[in-house]
């Protein structure tokens, strides 16, 4: 539940109502590089479904694939085409943005510290905070029209981007960044996904919100690194 396509793939499975057996798949134990697990995800990458025998190992691929084997609301994933683009669209987009903007300042600024007991470079994690802000004022100016859109789609009602965006968004928050500080658009619309979502929304990001509160972004057993202000 430390990765956040993983955290997705859960908390759609369980807001979808999908019948499934989660296996945790601890990585810092190399559970991700087991025969057994190579034999379903050969990349040893999380997280990965084995639906009776069809293995697929991206979350946005996993999604897809559920969206289109089972019979769910149409919203999570439409099937016109041009409501579908518009999903597409994000999922597509926030891999070089959201993701790698929030899932890199997180392991900069606090995971690589933490693994190698050494403090975090600041030029990389100034680095990593430029492109995590550009990709935060996009989601608001582009994909959320400065607050006309309730969902990543434009459309009115919840997505699988919506579950993958609000993930990404909350991964800096063990490096002790809220992305939500001094930003309302953003802050409401994640308020907003979590609200739909819950209880699953919370109880998959129960470790996120533990080790945030535990720790605060500073790295244990190193200092207390300055924190990072929220800026536009």
């Amino acid at each position: 539940m430390m990765s956040q396509p993983s955290r997705a793939v859960l908390i759609f499975c369980r807001a979808a109502a999908i019948p499934h057996e989660f296996k945790p798949i601890m990585v810092k134990n190399l559970e991700n590089k087991t025969d057994d697990f190579l034999k379903i995800n050969p990349l040893g990458t999380v997280p990965a479904i084995d639906d009776g025998g069809v293995a697929i190992k991206d979350s946005s691929a996993i999604l897809r694939y559920l969206c289109r084997t089972r019979d769910l609301p149409d919203h999570w994933f439409p099937r016109d085409p041009a409501s579908e683009a518009k999903v597409d669209e994000f999922l597509h987009w926030q891999h070089l943005n959201v993701r790698a903007g929030c899932a890199l300042y997180f392991i900069k600024r606090w995971l690589e510290p933490i693994t190698k007991q050494k403090p975090p470079n600041e030029a990389d994690v100034a680095r990593q905070l430029k492109i995590m802000t550009k990709a935060l004022n996009t989601v608001e100016s582009v994909w959320l029209e400065n607050g006309k859109n309730k969902y990543i789609s434009g459309s009115e009602k919840i997505s699988v981007a919506d579950i993958m965006a609000c993930c990404e968004l909350e991964q800096p928050l063990m490096a002790g960044y809220d992305v939500r500080e001094g930003r309302p658009i953003l802050s409401e619309y994640m308020d907003r996904i979590k609200a739909e979502l819950n209880p699953h929304y919370d109880d998959a990001h129960k470790i996120v919100f533990q080790m945030a509160k535990k720790f605060g972004g500073d790295i244990p057993g190193i200092y207390e690194p300055r924190k990072e202000k929220s800026n536009k």
